[in-house]
């Protein structure tokens, strides 16, 4: 049976070239970077290179990027670690409503502790209003933190718009690039953000690796104590083989960007027509536009269905798609995302995300299609609200 993988907002396969770069600092090169001794120094060339790589492809400087342990740990430091830095002159946070849940939970997490947070609403294509945030933003705002792509979805916010409304009002501004990062040009200068978030693992390089760019200016409270490890803001001995890994994923993803964009607009072009012209019923959720939208990520409803028979039955066909976000899989709620968006909640409870990488072919996307229409026609002839229409 083909294996087909169209989940890859959830994780990516490790790209070979990555692995191969990480190898030697796995097996000879194994050395502790705060070590003074030759493997030491070996470990930190290594981890200082990579800073670097990651500093030239966002337009950074190398002093600015700081290695995490992936997306959500790189988040809450940005949000947590700036809020309880500001707390004493300001207590008031700004996030959307379709924030990752790393974005989220923190934001709760400093709620139930005295702080107030704005919730932003979002159109139904997933955009924040600047004119909204406008209205929100305050002298007691500390920081602003709105995601560059949705990772459901694929909406593209206009950040370098948003960010400038939060520093006219003297508020700082974070952005969750988890979904951006090597399909998106990232420039933080351009997009004017304070702090930026990526993860290894969702640009073909390893688990447990992140990145958070962190401009020179801003200050935050460490959310971890017990070394000097990346200047005293991230404490615990580095995880050099992933930040090898990290640094080349992220210099080969982004000098395959364009290439890869222009690629993966075609199948999801492909993908959404075929999928509409085969199958009644089924609506985009998202821009159709593959410019305001991460053309790998295509999130589709299908009336009269529940998402979690779709998937259980693709894959029994060797097709792994995911409904919503891999963080809250399982859970028996729509989307938060989706629910922001207005989409009606039997729709939302329908919907498939069906996500691109550099591995996926047209004939991956060809099967997928094939299987489609049977799975939607079977599953729907059980749907007592399907016959009541039909």
């Amino acid at each position: 049976m083909r294996q087909v993988y169209l989940d890859n907002n959830s994780t990516t396969p490790i790209d070979e070239r990555v692995l191969q770069a990480m190898l030697p600092f796995l097996k000879e090169h194994f050395g502790n970077a705060s070590s003074v001794h030759t493997f030491g120094r070996e470990a930190k060339t290594a981890l200082e290179k990579s800073r670097e790589k990651v500093a030239a492809v966002i337009g950074a400087d190398p002093s600015e990027i700081y290695f995490t342990s992936g997306g959500t740990e790189s988040d809450n430091i940005a949000l947590m670690g700036t809020a309880w830095y500001q707390e004493k002159k300001k207590n008031h946070i700004i996030i959307s409503s379709i924030e990752h849940h790393a974005i989220l939970e923190a934001a709760k997490f400093l709620e139930k502790r005295g702080f107030a947070v704005d919730y932003l609403p979002v159109d139904k294509e997933g955009f924040v209003s600047p004119d909204i945030l406008r209205q929100k933003v305050t002298d007691k705002t500390s920081i602003v933190s709105i995601m560059h792509a949705n990772n459901e979805v694929g909406t593209i916010q206009d950040i370098a718009a948003l960010s400038e409304i939060a520093h006219r009002a003297g508020a700082a501004f974070h952005t969750d690039a988890v979904q951006t990062a090597g399909k998106v040009k990232i420039d933080v200068k351009a997009l004017g953000v304070d702090l930026l978030s990526m993860s290894g693992h969702k640009i073909f390089g390893p688990k447990g690796t992140g990145v958070i760019f962190i401009k020179r200016s801003h200050k935050i409270t460490p959310l971890s104590h017990g070394g000097h490890h990346e200047k005293k803001r991230r404490a615990g001995t580095e995880n050099v083989p992933g930040i090898v890994g990290f640094g080349a994923a992220l210099e080969l993803a982004d000098s395959m960007r364009e290439s890869e964009h222009h690629r993966l607009a075609q199948l999801a072009d492909h993908f959404i027509d075929e999928v509409q012209k085969r199958i009644p019923r089924v609506y985009l959720n998202g821009p159709r536009d593959n410019e305001r939208r991460v053309p790998s990520t295509v999130n589709l409803s299908f009336e009269y269905i529940e998402g979690e028979s779709i998937i259980l039955s693709l894959d029994m066909k060797g097709v792994a798609v995911a409904s919503g976000s891999a963080c809250t899989s399982g859970s028996l709620e729509p989307s938060h995302v989706l629910t922001a968006m207005s989409v009606p909640v039997e729709l939302a409870q329908g919907s498939i995300r069906f996500s691109m990488g550099r591995f996926t072919s047209r004939e991956d996307i060809d099967y997928t299609l094939d299987c489609l229409p049977e799975i939607i026609e079977r599953l729907r002839a059980m749907s007592p609200l399907y016959q009541k229409t039909s």
